[in-house]
């Protein structure tokens, strides 16, 4: 009989304390009266030149084009570091595949192949 009270009073402390917190939301204000001193021309000048100006929140890749930097070496110097590059063999490769090897008359040379597994 005392578990069946207790159970009861816990269960009804519960359902007042729901009860009593009720649903809280903001009251309705109505619509904001908005009271402008420029005149509806001003504000569409200020748009266009808004709209036309950089945008002063953009980051990174929405920034836009980027500042062209000179560089300090020629084009010719360059393409001769790619080509001597793309001729030295795999820059990460380690082990047996750092080169391939080389053909024979008769196909890859079998030694080669062997010592590279």
């Amino acid at each position: 009989m005392n578990t069946r009270k207790l159970l009861t009073a816990i269960a009804a402390m519960s359902l007042a304390s729901l009860l009593s917190a009720g649903a809280s939301a903001e009251e309705y204000q109505g619509v904001l009266q908005f009271s402008s001193t420029a005149s509806r021309a001003d504000v569409r000048a200020q748009a266009a030149v808004a709209a036309r100006s950089a945008d002063p929140y953009a980051e990174g890749a929405s920034a836009g084009v980027p500042v062209a930097v000179a560089g300090l070496a020629d084009r010719a110097s360059i393409r001769a570091e790619a080509v001597a590059a793309a001729h030295a063999g795999n820059p990460y490769g380690d082990g047996a595949s750092v080169g391939t090897p080389s053909r024979s008359g008769t196909g890859f040379a079998r030694i080669t192949v062997r010592s590279g597994a």
